[in-house]
């Protein structure tokens, strides 16, 4: 990829932008590691929505735990970033993407599989602890091996191709959520996290046995140097980014912890409506997404960020203080904003911080989906147990204002290179 400064030239006469993400689409499609990611991440977001939003109904309802078990539940996230920065480690030592990608995967099988099969409120927890630490890392290496390609292959639209692989994802979280809460509502909150397990599994499928070259950072004399692992100073730019995303990203786990509960429980609405309110933010960030990489060429992504995290500011206040369908319809667009800027451009910036060790950069900042959920969950646990629904929500807009500043403070910076 180019440089953190390219984002900021211009790209041309408006005329050429659809030309060009068109382009990035054809790009997409002719190339087989980059179509098979994207069908890949649409499977793995599929099966993970459809279970996000049923997890805490499966803790309290299946296996009789309380509102704060389930929040605390996301506490097991607190491993992942470990088990990421090992797998992202080895990755960078070996250059074995593609064969960690599909480890991972399997792991993601195992995990699911196993909580769907639970008896005991305390196996989830385990087993998510445990087993699903490692699941998490399958993305960042499938991001790595994109990151390979595009380097040993210089091109234009490879951020246009970064944001289709996104937008692949993100389609998948469009019809997950309505397809768990139909399966849950017309079988069982086991059957949904099962078919979860095996839609982990069919990520490997479109890649098949495709191998990337082995490719190491090119100023390490060796595997197992010291630029395959970068000192804490090295480092400091992208876990200050990677802390400020996981302040936005923290209502992503108290909204599905109890958003639906609060849509069921307390608003009376059907399984239908829940699912439309869920499904409609992912929709909004299909639409935003292509657009979050022209805008972000003319302003700087961080720019871009600071707005999309006060979107987040707006959203939970929606959630907290509305208390109709309109507004919560509300706050899952403005939430799709967050997501359209944030899940398009994140991934890129993160790469770009740390060039010198990709797959660990991408393993740092993909766990950071981990750090929120562990957050988010003990905030909204002890919130939810404290103030109760809905004003629970306020707790996720306070930590996107934080977001705000910091990204503000960040953008200023490093407004030479992002």
């Amino acid at each position: 990829m180019d440089s953190l400064t390219t984002d900021r030239r211009p790209t041309g006469k408006a005329t050429e932008q659809p030309a060009a993400r068109s382009s990035a689409v054809r790009l997409t499609w002719a190339s087989p590691l980059y179509r098979g990611a994207a069908v890949a991440m649409f499977l793995s977001g599929l099966g993970f929505s459809a279970a996000a939003p049923q997890i805490a109904s499966f803790l309290v309802h299946d296996l009789g735990g309380s509102l704060t078990a389930a929040g605390l539940f996301y506490l097991t996230n607190l491993t992942a970033p470990v088990a990421g920065y090992l797998v992202g480690s080895r990755s960078d030592r070996t250059g074995r993407r593609l064969g960690l990608f599909r480890v991972c995967a399997v792991a993601g099988f195992a995990g699911w599989a196993g909580i769907a099969y639970s008896t005991q409120l305390w196996m989830p927890y385990v087993v998510s602890a445990v087993v699903l630490a490692f699941a998490g890392a399958a993305t960042s290496q499938l991001f790595a091996a994109l990151h390979d390609e595009m380097s040993a292959r210089p091109d234009p639209r490879n951020d246009g191709v970064v944001a289709i692989v996104r937008m692949a994802l993100t389609a998948g979280w469009v019809v997950g959520p309505v397809a768990g809460a139909f399966l849950a509502g017309h079988t069982s909150l086991r059957f949904t996290l099962l078919v979860t397990a095996m839609l982990t599994l069919a990520q490997v499928v479109p890649l098949g046995m495709m191998r990337t070259p082995q490719v190491v950072t090119a100023t390490a004399s060796a595997p197992g140097s010291a630029a395959h692992r970068p000192g804490v100073r090295m480092m400091l730019p992208l876990l200050a980014f990677t802390g400020l995303y996981v302040l936005v990203y923290a209502g992503e786990s108290i909204k599905y912890a109890y958003l639906p509960m609060y849509m069921n429980d307390e608003l009376g609405f059907s399984s239908g409506l829940s699912g439309a309110v869920i499904g409609i933010q992912p929709l909004v960030e299909l639409v935003l997404m292509p657009l979050a990489v022209v805008v972000a060429r003319r302003t700087g992504m961080l720019r871009l960020m600071v707005l999309g995290a006060a979107f987040g500011v707006a959203a939970n206040l929606c959630f907290a203080l509305t208390g109709t369908a309109a507004g919560l319809f509300a706050g899952q667009i403005l939430m799709g904003g967050v997501w359209g800027v944030f899940a398009t451009l994140g991934i890129i910036v993160a790469q770009r911080l740390l060039p010198t060790a990709v797959a660990t950069a991408s393993a740092i900042f993909l766990s950071s989906t981990a750090l929120s959920s562990a957050l988010g969950g003990l905030a909204g646990g002890l919130g939810a147990a404290t103030v109760g629904l809905p004003l629970v929500f306020l707790i996720p807009s306070v930590l996107a204002m934080l977001a705000v500043l910091g990204l503000a403070a960040m953008s200023r910076s490093l407004r030479q290179a992002v």
